[in-house]
């Protein structure tokens, strides 16, 4: 389905929205949508974190700033947020949600540079795919707060399968986030050769950081790191 909507935002560059439905499990179907600038250089596919989904504000909100640095952004839901549940699913079946989202970015836009992972559990979701299924298109991985570990529960242990990825890593990281524990954090990415850590000073899981938007600042790191 395509919308042929150019949505003007504040200072970024208009861009097309498309909406598509996803096969997995082969009958399953989730939703998905991309953020397309009418000049684009490079594609995330983005996914949502345990407890949002694509549409979360969030999402929405460093998709467009993206789409102002010339990046196409891939969106969608896992099989629990689309079926409104509230219990995340289970790694073999997000895995099946990101392999569907990325061979649909790289159907749409199978010369540009591709760039998978997502918010918190999408980004673990992605990373874990990716180490057990590596693709020559896939060009790098970044993580908008990877969650290192439970809450009150400091762990490296599912950062195990990242010393499996070969290609370049991003993690957009709050120095306060509950999540990713930042002397841990720090340990772990240091052992990681591809690996860059963007530290976002004071902000949580959730990227607040007082009053301070990060979104764009999110974005011009991500942007920047692909270039």
């Amino acid at each position: 389905m395509f919308n042929n909507v150019a949505l003007p935002t504040k200072g970024m560059t208009n861009f097309n929205i498309q909406s598509y439905s996803l096969t997995i499990n082969k009958t399953e179907t989730v939703s998905a949508e991309v953020y397309q600038p009418v000049s684009t250089k490079a594609v995330y596919v983005f996914a949502h974190g345990a407890g949002t989904n694509m549409h979360h504000k969030f999402m929405k909100d460093l998709a467009a700033e993206l789409a102002s640095h010339q990046i196409a952004t891939l969106r969608y839901n896992f099989l629990y947020t689309e079926l409104n549940k509230k219990r995340p699913d289970f790694p073999a079946v997000a895995h099946q949600a990101v392999a569907a989202a990325i061979a649909k970015a790289h159907e749409l836009f199978p010369t540009l540079p591709l760039i998978a992972g997502g918010k918190s559990f999408g980004g673990r979701m992605t990373s874990q795919y990716i180490a057990a299924h590596p693709m020559p298109f896939v060009t790098g991985l970044a993580f908008v707060g990877f969650p290192l570990h439970p809450a009150g529960k400091p762990g490296i242990d599912r950062a195990d399968h990242l010393y499996a990825i070969k290609i370049p890593m991003l993690f957009l990281q709050g120095t306060k986030d509950a999540l990713a524990t930042w002397d841990l954090l720090t340990e772990v990415t240091a052992k990681l050769p591809s690996a860059t850590l963007a530290p976002f000073e004071g902000a949580d899981h959730s990227f607040k950081a007082g009053k301070k938007n990060l979104i764009p600042e999110m974005a011009e790191k991500i942007n920047s790191w692909i270039s």
